[in-house]
Order: structure tokens, then sequence, then C-alpha cells
């Protein structure tokens, strides 16, 4: 059974820092791209980074270039997202998909989302 699960949301204060995880069980994770995306409520679901399969290659939303690093650790199945600086407008819930575009949504794995509260 295909699975991603995502962990490491919470409570951060604004500045501060998180590092979210997306394992993978029943695949082989290192053969796909892998996709972050946020929803906020009220808004529609948006790509904030995504890694290659092939040669690692990234890529960020412009809100969070600079801020969000995303990796893979093929060893653990994983891939993380570590985000630093965070800001109220960070706030969401967070998905990892085996996907790199909200448009490819249907043709691929989900994880069920973690929360980010960015709040003082």
């Amino acid at each position: 059974q295909v699975q991603l699960v995502e962990s490491g949301g919470g409570l951060v204060q604004p500045g501060g820092s998180l590092r979210l995880s997306c394992a993978a069980s029943g695949f082989t994770l290192d053969y796909y791209a892998i996709g972050w995306f946020r929803q906020a409520p009220g808004k529609e679901r948006e790509g904030v980074s995504c890694i290659s399969s092939s040669d690692g290659s990234t890529y960020y939303a412009d809100s969070v270039k600079g801020r969000f690093t995303i990796s893979r650790d093929n060893a653990k199945n994983t891939v993380y997202l570590q985000m630093n600086s965070l800001k109220p407008e960070d706030t969401a819930v967070y998905y990892c998909a085996t996907v790199c575009l909200v448009l490819q949504a249907d043709f691929g794995s989900w994880g069920q989302g973690t929360q980010v509260t960015v709040s003082s």
C-alpha cells in the first residue's frame, strides 16, 4: 500500500523554525519527484517546493525562497522541508505528494497533512 505520512508540524513563533518530514511506505520514494504543498483556510492549495527524482534539483515558490529548504534521505525513504524565518502567512496545512504541481494532484499520492501555525 502506497502511503505518505507527514510529521513535524506545530505551533511556532514568527521567526522560528520547523522541519517537516514526509515518510513513504509501500514504495521507494527516490524514484519519484516529491512536492510540498500547503493550504490555508479559505485559500486554494499551493505548491511550496519540489525535489526531483533524477538529479535532486529543487524548486521553491517565491514566497518561501531563501527561507525553506527541501531535501531527501533515500536511505530513510523520507523527504524533508526545513522551514526557517517563519511568518504568520506560512500558517497552513502542509502536504507532501508524489507530484510537483497542483494540476497533477489527481495523478499522485498524498499524505494526510500536518498543521503549521505561526503565531505569537
